[in-house]
């Protein structure tokens, strides 16, 4: 009889001190940065120039995109980027390639005035959606096969630390974006947001020198494996014409990956798991597509929104996510996604004594620490969550349409959210109420199948 020690804290902190851990955590950065581009940014600006609450709220739609990039998910996996490939590496070529896009349309945006041009702003913003969302394939991709197949520890670490970067990403750069659009706004500037646009492009040349340190592993078996599966199916079709090889291809690698889910968990617990995947971060992805707006109306200027919102909230969400991958690994991911969507749901009503008591700095502390912090341990769990449904022979692709379909139900139906507040006559108390109520129906979709889940822990 073999007996096994339980890992002291210690130990298992001692896991985010591999060297991969820096270079996870980059990826993570430079996958969350367009969120901030397209997100508060964008919101601000259009708000700023006299938009509605609607109509800002809709133009989130282009969030959307993230809910579908499972579709070219294996399109990324076998194109190679022509000379960029050779030079970089097939992941870090579609990267750079991604992120060359996000610089362009950045130019553009600064040259354009909302007013005016609103169908374009929109337009553009939906190309650096398309890119980031492309982006985030590879980021992912790229993320997993830093660590080895059979490292547990080191993969939730990983989910972690993808998770910190990511928010680093998003919250640092939404202090940049906020602090140099009020500096140039200070400064007499008219057309403050289109130059801080600008200066969210020089980062993200930044982001890409940084990504040249990453190593890429040059896995020599991938595209003779995708041939196999090709050839056996093409063997099945009994022909080896243009639409046999064209009907291999496309079964190979978008058919297989769904196959490959359902059989593994069986249909009924499959669209358990599809259903709570898309209903566990609605009421955050309500009250962060109005949060921004809600912070302006109440009173707060943009260096208080940078400083509390993007500041503050940074350092908490990289203590609670450390200690959430921590939670999650000692406790168990089901029991973490349990304590984190009753989190979520219960520091949601903070904002709610925010509204009803008007401008108060202290409540705005306390209500953005405790939203990362619950935001923080849901995302964590989610990402390893999903990091261990997945079949090793379909990661890139079944994590795509896992996380895109998470997303799914964040962007399509927080696209409402302004409405929703416009509908209640502007009581952001009880929008932010119902945006607690909203986590109920993925925890009881989670209770109803969480005996039956086959994970990969």
């Amino acid at each position: 009889m073999e007996i096994y020690k339980k890992q002291t804290f210690a130990e298992t902190f001692s896991v985010y001190f591999d060297r991969r851990m820096i270079k996870i955590l980059l990826l993570g950065a430079i996958s969350g940065f367009p969120w901030v581009i397209i997100g508060s940014s964008l919101s601000l600006w259009l708000k700023e120039d006299g938009l509605s609450r609607s109509t800002i709220g809709w133009a989130g739609l282009i969030f959307a995109v993230y809910a579908f990039n499972y579709l070219w998910a294996p399109i990324i996996d076998r194109i190679r980027i022509p000379w960029l490939t050779a030079k970089v590496g097939h992941r870090r070529g579609w990267i750079i390639t991604m992120q060359t896009l996000i610089i362009l349309c950045l130019v553009c945006w600064s040259l354009i005035n909302p007013t005016t041009n609103l169908a374009l702003v929109i337009t553009v913003g939906l190309i650096i959606a398309i890119a980031s969302a492309t982006q985030d394939i590879t980021v992912d991709a790229l993320r997993i096969e830093q660590i080895g197949e059979h490292e547990g520890r080191s993969m939730q670490a990983g989910a972690a630390m993808a998770v910190v970067g990511w928010w680093t990403g998003y919250k640092l750069g939404g202090v940049v974006a906020l602090n140099a659009a009020e500096f140039f706004e200070n400064a007499g500037f008219e057309n403050y947001w289109q130059i801080t646009f600008l200066i969210l492009g020089i980062i993200i040349i930044a982001c890409n020198i940084g990504l040249l340190f990453i190593k890429e592993p040059q896995p020599i078996d991938r595209a003779e494996k995708q041939k196999q599966t090709d050839k056996m199916i093409q063997d099945k079709l009994g022909s080896s014409n243009l639409i046999a090889k064209t009907l291999a291809w496309l079964t190979g690698t978008i058919i297989g990956p769904v196959m490959s889910f359902f059989k593994k968990n069986g249909f009924k617990i499959a669209l358990g798991i599809l259903g709570f995947v898309f209903l566990f971060k609605i009421g955050e992805a309500f009250l962060g597509r109005m949060s921004v707006i809600f912070y302006k109306e109440i009173g707060f200027t943009k260096s208080d929104i940078a400083l509390y919102s993007k500041g503050l909230g940074w350092i908490t969400t990289v203590i609670f996510t450390l200690l959430g991958g921590l939670f999650a690994i000692r406790s168990g991911v089901i029991k973490a996604m349990f304590v984190s969507g009753i989190l979520m749901a219960s520091t949601n009503l903070l904002f709610s004594l925010l509204a009803w008591s008007g401008k108060s700095e202290l409540l705005f502390a306390l209500a953005v620490i405790f939203d990362d912090m619950a935001a923080a341990f849901a995302t964590v769990a989610f990402v390893a969550f999903i990091s261990m449904l997945v079949d090793r022979t379909y990661t890139a692709t079944q994590y795509a349409l896992l996380s895109s379909i998470g997303t799914a139900g964040r962007t399509t139906l927080a696209a409402s959210s302004g409405a929703l507040v416009d509908w209640l006559n502007g009581d952001w108390g009880i929008f932010f109420i119902l945006t607690a109520v909203m986590v109920i129906p993925s925890l009881i979709f989670l209770y109803i199948i969480k005996d039956k889940l086959k994970l990969n822990d």
